[in-house]
């Protein structure tokens, strides 16, 4: 497939592995393992058996009748927010558990924005009985209080990064740093970022999303195939997910919608496709938002999990060809899709998930029109954030 890296971890002039010397082979045992790790008998089913009795899935594939009145079509809800630890962030970290613990590792690594990957990260470590460190921004500490607690709760020690902007970009060069320290932990990176190979494992890992879609939606309405599925993008292992099995099927529009913060234009964004230029940041090579000497931009964004200047190798291909449509949400846009959401369907998505529902409105929808919505993950974490703004 040509949605695939090549033999150099490249997805057309993005990705590959910029890494210290130090790290090289920590990335290379991965590299020649993951592929055979996860296409083997042994690893399938013990993944799935996971999946389906501790995470829950598969996840309903879910008929919105009143949103779809709303907008004059027929939208799917894809639950990611229904898994065990409320996001689609268990599919990858139960996966990436099983080949850490194939590689003999006992000590695990992450990153975090939201908090989502780093509780998921802490619950398999948990299941597993491995010891798990969550670097994690200060300001997100603030802000996303309750999956700190519950990291805590699983035994996970969580580093706070206080440098920066102190968000998930400086979350991430604090996990590389301690990586290159500490050579023989795992590195679990939550998204589709990163050095060659993890865009990829993230990505296949991710992918039983769009795999459940197709039957569940020909269960549905007799084909496999919707006219259009929207997804939001920080790194953007959701929307890989979601994405990865209707890659080649041109027919088959696909949306990535990123964070505007306060606006593109203003100073106070996170949209990186219309920011950025090509650049490496964290092992890859993709589009950045970047200054004129080369220096990271810093993002923003009401959502944690969307606050990244970057996005992943796989994107920045499927942005350059074309492929997937681009398109962004203001915070206000992102709040107002949550509560639309929340009143019309009684489900309260998480304010990554309300970005992509933030589209909806501007996209010029026809009444026959399929449309799946990967809605990423559940609100708990940002109910202080919604009701904060409730009144505006």
């Amino acid at each position: 497939m040509k949605y695939n890296p090549d033999e150099n971890g490249y997805f057309g002039q993005f990705g590959g592995a910029f890494i210290p010397e130090l790290l090289y082979p920590n990335v290379k045992e991965i590299e020649d393992n993951y592929i055979n790790i996860i296409e083997s008998a042994e690893f399938q089913k013990e993944y799935r058996d996971l999946l389906k009795d501790y995470v829950g899935r598969p996840t309903p594939l879910y008929y919105a009748k009143r949103l779809s009145a709303k907008y004059k079509s027929h939208i799917y809800l894809k639950r990611e927010d229904l898994n065990h630890t409320g996001a689609h962030k268990v599919n990858n970290t139960v996966g990436q558990i099983l080949i850490a613990k194939k590689l003999g590792k006992t000590k695990i690594i992450a990153e975090t924005g939201a908090g989502q990957h780093g509780v998921a990260t802490a619950t398999v470590c948990a299941l597993m009985g491995l010891e798990c460190t969550v670097f994690m921004g200060e300001v997100d500490i603030e802000r996303q209080a309750p999956n700190v607690a519950r990291m805590k709760m699983l035994g996970a020690k969580v580093v706070p990064a206080t440098s920066g902007s102190k968000t998930l970009k400086d979350a991430t060069n604090e996990a590389i740093r301690y990586w290159i320290q500490n050579p023989e932990t795992f590195y679990l990176i939550g998204s589709v970022v990163g050095p060659h190979p993890h865009p990829d494992m993230v990505a296949r890992l991710q992918a039983i999303i769009s795999e459940e879609m197709r039957w569940q939606l020909k269960e549905k309405t007799g084909k496999e195939e919707p006219d259009t599925i929207i997804a939001c993008v920080g790194g953007g292992s959701n929307a890989a997910g979601a994405f990865y099995h209707y890659l080649e099927d041109e027919n088959v529009e696909l949306i990535a919608v990123e964070a505007a913060g306060l606006g593109v234009d203003s100073g106070e964004s996170a949209a990186t496709s219309q920011l950025g230029e090509v650049g490496v940041i964290h092992g890859s090579k993709t589009i950045l938002m970047q200054d004129e000497y080369g220096q990271i931009v810093e993002p923003y964004s009401i959502s944690a999990g969307l606050d990244y200047p970057g996005v992943g190798p796989l994107h920045a291909f499927l942005f350059e060809t074309k492929r997937a449509k681009f398109m962004n949400a203001t915070d206000k846009e992102a709040l107002t899709a949550g509560y639309e959401l929340s009143r019309l369907e009684g489900i309260i998505p998480a304010l990554e998930s309300s970005h992509a529902l933030a589209v909806l409105p501007k996209l010029d929808l026809k009444e026959d029109q399929v449309v799946i919505l990967n809605l990423s993950g559940r609100g708990d974490k940002d109910l202080e954030t919604f009701i904060k703004h409730l009144d505006e």
